[in-house]
């Protein structure tokens, strides 16, 4: 084990890079995708010795709840993944645990069901108890974007489009975090959450700035929920008993507090959105509403300058003073403009630390690439996107980005002529229109 990881009286000028494999396993009607069948890591051996080459400190893993009971009650077959974390400690890695990424768990249970979170902690007690030398656990990956698409927008099962529900999903899953930390803890008391989520932030016309304000305003749940700061006093207190929720559905959370360890944040091109009511400008698919106004949902950077990810972690920071780290940065791009992304978001980071912010570590993510993220998994087309490794082709070709990571793990800086290009985010032919106040932020 890494005892370094995270120690707060460790001496080091910028943050520390961790690495990350993208594993979702979710679920569309009742057929489930799993990338890490997709992208040949169950069969491929000396992946996880290839990643530690590249000097990370920390690898977020997946032990996933639908991979290995998915009956329920069955017996798990712990070997294949036994290996995987013995291999990853070997190498000087600390694994961080993800037990659903982007999931409705098992068949026999669905993000709305009310036994998803009791279903959840019990399988984490059998994850505890076979490696009760495991400290740092993400039971559930990014909550309230998961609930948006499984029950807001119905792109993922159970396939509900009601706020309501998309409410009920992210409670479910947050209980389920609490009840899962609880179990470990009782095995592993030293055991520590490192919760993700999407960093986002919502920009808007004039005229939709109530519904980015609200936006704004929800994009903390998760975190708030966990530390119990969803009471009377809360934005969104009326606006969940509005919906149907109970009293006693959120004081749960107050009373049984689960407070992140480190806040992980996931940032992408399109984490930041731009809501605009002029829907001629902008391609069907990204229309919507919400029974007031009819509007189109864009990426930010497609109309305007985005706050950014040092703004943002800043935002963060001034919430909740607690230990942040970018748990994801990836970039569908081609491998120099996925390098200049990841350099972009690590020199923002080391920045933040710089003005007080306590930024522990930039990951990379999808280090074997991802398959069908373009659809948002909801179609089998197998498109394939590279990651810091592209295996595309056999074996695992290492990308531009493979050595700019290495050279920042092991030496703090990267100096490639290709990576002081700025990125196609930041020229003008990415704009679709001009937002109404370009160069400022709503």
């Amino acid at each position: 084990m890494n005892d370094l990881l995270m120690d707060k009286n460790y001496p080091r000028t910028n943050p520390e890079i961790w690495g990350g494999i993208e594993c979702t396993i979710n679920r569309i009607g009742n057929t489930f995708r799993d990338q890490l069948d997709h992208c040949g890591h169950y069969t491929r051996a000396g992946d996880v010795e290839r990643i530690a080459d590249l000097g990370i400190r920390a690898l977020r893993y997946p032990v996933l709840w639908e991979r290995h009971q998915p009956v329920k009650d069955q017996v798990i077959d712990w070997t294949w993944t036994a290996q995987q974390l013995q291999a990853i400690c070997k190498n000087n890695m600390t694994p961080i645990v993800g037990l659903v990424h982007h999931g409705s768990g098992p068949a026999h249970t669905n993000l709305f069901s009310d036994c998803f979170a009791s279903g959840l902690a019990a399988y984490a007690e059998q994850v505890a108890r076979r490696f009760p030398w495991l400290e740092y656990f993400t039971p559930v990956n990014e909550p309230l974007t998961t609930a948006r698409f499984s029950g807001l927008y119905g792109y993922w099962y159970p396939h509900y489009k009601d706020a309501y529900s998309s409410i009920v999903m992210l409670l479910n899953q947050v209980k389920a975090i609490v009840l899962a930390m609880q179990a470990i803890r009782r095995i592993n008391p030293a055991a520590k959450l490192v919760q993700t989520e999407d960093l986002t932030k919502i920009h808007s016309t004039s005229l939709l700035s109530y519904q980015a304000d609200f936006e704004n305003e929800r994009r903390w749940l998760t975190y708030d929920l966990l530390c119990g700061r969803v009471t009377r006093q809360h934005p969104l207190w009326d606006y969940l008993l509005y919906l149907g929720i109970k009293e006693s559905q959120l004081n749960f959370f107050s009373e049984y507090t689960c407070v992140p360890e480190i806040m992980g944040f996931n940032y992408y091109v399109t984490s930041e959105r731009y809501l605009d009511e002029d829907l001629e400008a902008y391609p069907v698919h990204t229309h919507g509403g919400n029974g007031i106004h009819a509007y189109a949902d864009v990426e930010a950077v497609r109309v305007k300058n985005p706050a950014g990810v040092k703004r943002l972690l800043h935002e963060a920071w001034h919430r909740f003073r607690l230990p942040l780290a970018i748990t994801e940065a990836h970039l569908h791009c081609d491998e120099v403009e996925q390098g200049r992304w990841f350099k972009e978001i690590w020199d923002a980071c080391c920045m933040a630390r710089q003005e007080g912010v306590d930024v522990r570590a930039v990951t990379a993510w999808a280090l074997l690439g991802a398959y069908d993220w373009c659809s948002l998994l909801t179609k089998e087309e197998l498109v394939y996107e590279c990651g810091v490794f592209d295996i595309s082709h056999t074996g695992l070709r290492p990308t531009l980005t493979a050595g700019l990571i290495a050279s920042l793990a092991n030496h703090g800086y990267c100096d490639h002529p290709l990576l002081h290009q700025k990125g196609w985010w930041h020229h003008n032919s990415r704009l679709i229109r001009v937002a109404e106040s370009f160069d400022e932020l709503i």
